[in-house]
């Protein structure tokens, strides 16, 4: 399987870890090994462990940043699967410097699609495309390596091998 769908089956864990976590506050543990449990590669249950726990870790961060975007909008009126991945995105885009921003977004679009309602992808999309942005602009976008960050990629050109 290729690890862009490998890693897509980890968000996916991951959201259903979160929502079962925000239904039922009990045994994150337990709740993680076993949605995780059909997970084979070591470096993709470490990635969707550190994810659920940077995610709960920042919520009120990651809510904040969703709330600043959503004028006119109460946060608990946003559908709440569309919640989880807005935080998941949004901490995957502020925590997870190996991971392309574009990447996180993409990834929260097609999940979107897949699990929650018609306009959930088109709505994730804009808040997401502008806290991508505003990160860019205040400068605490933290990205390294080649193609993370779009427009600035035109330093040196070196290979990692």
């Amino acid at each position: 399987m290729p690890a862009v769908f490998k890693r897509r089956l980890v968000r996916e864990r991951v959201l259903q870890i979160l929502y079962a976590y925000e239904m039922n506050s009990e045994n994150l543990s337990a709740l993680t090994e076993s949605i995780l449990g059909d997970v084979e590669e070591e470096n993709d249950i470490k990635f969707g462990k550190e994810l659920v726990n940077r995610v709960l870790i920042n919520k009120k961060q990651l809510d904040e940043k969703i709330t600043d975007r959503i004028s006119n909008w109460e946060i608990n009126r946003v559908a709440l699967i569309d919640k989880i991945l807005l935080r998941m995105a949004i901490c995957e885009i502020l925590y997870f410097p190996d991971i392309p921003p574009k990447v996180s977004i993409n990834e929260a679009i097609e999940i979107a699609k897949v699990f929650s309602t018609a306009g959930s992808a088109k709505f994730i999309n804009g808040i997401l495309d502008k806290i991508l942005s505003d990160e860019k602009i205040s400068g605490q976008l933290n990205k390294s390596g080649r193609g993370l960050v779009d427009e600035t990629v035109s330093k040196t050109h070196h290979k990692n091998s």
